[in-house]
């Protein structure tokens, strides 16, 4: 984890076990690209609450994410970098 300010900002406590996970899983450049249904599976919480949490962190300057593709022009997971 790359700081301590996810405790200070004031996040529903969706989002901050959100952040913790996608740090634990992020490589060294601070990117990982889970799935949002592994996520939601992972933290045994709905889609729907795992979208909120990445609009609060992203909302809140915590996290940036980026569309990914395939080859074939369709959608793959989402990239998610840790800015703070």
């Amino acid at each position: 984890m790359k700081s301590r300010e996810i405790y200070k900002a004031d996040l529903p406590h969706r989002a901050v076990a959100l952040y913790l996970y996608l740090s634990d899983r992020a490589n060294k450049d601070g990117t990982c690209f889970p799935a949002i249904r592994t996520i939601a599976r992972d933290l045994s919480t709905s889609v729907s609450t795992v979208k909120r949490a990445i609009r609060d962190l992203e909302r809140n300057g915590f996290i940036q994410k980026k569309q990914r593709w395939r080859e074939n022009g369709g959608k793959s997971s989402l990239l998610y970098e840790i800015i703070k």
